[in-house]
């Protein structure tokens, strides 16, 4: 058994735990299946067809972009969002490194 690892977890893997813990909310997850390929939402776009209100649905975007789960982009009075796939990819691409080398 690794001994390491009982207070804290390595520094290269604290971003990923973010991504983790954002992830770990179903709203949060459903709102990142909204998306299709290289698809840009709002928050209204998103709040129409959730049964989360739009202030909900604000607060769990900022938790996704925060994690680096998604970029976001201001145009005008707009926010738009998309799926940060090159964050993803890495910080999954991790834990599957992990996964197959340390396990």
């Amino acid at each position: 058994m690794k001994s390491d690892y009982t207070r804290t977890i390595p520094p290269e893997w604290q971003p990923m735990a973010r991504v983790f813990t954002a992830l770990g909310d179903q709203h949060r997850q459903r709102i990142l299946m909204l998306f299709d390929k290289g698809e840009r939402l709002n928050v209204g776009q998103i709040a129409s067809v959730s049964t989360l209100t739009r202030s909900t649905v604000s607060h769990h975007l900022k938790i996704l972009h925060e994690a680096g789960v998604l970029s976001s982009e201001k145009i005008g009075k707009e926010v738009w969002f998309w799926i940060n796939r090159a964050w993803l990819e890495e910080s999954l691409g991790r834990v599957l490194h992990y996964v197959q080398t340390e396990c």
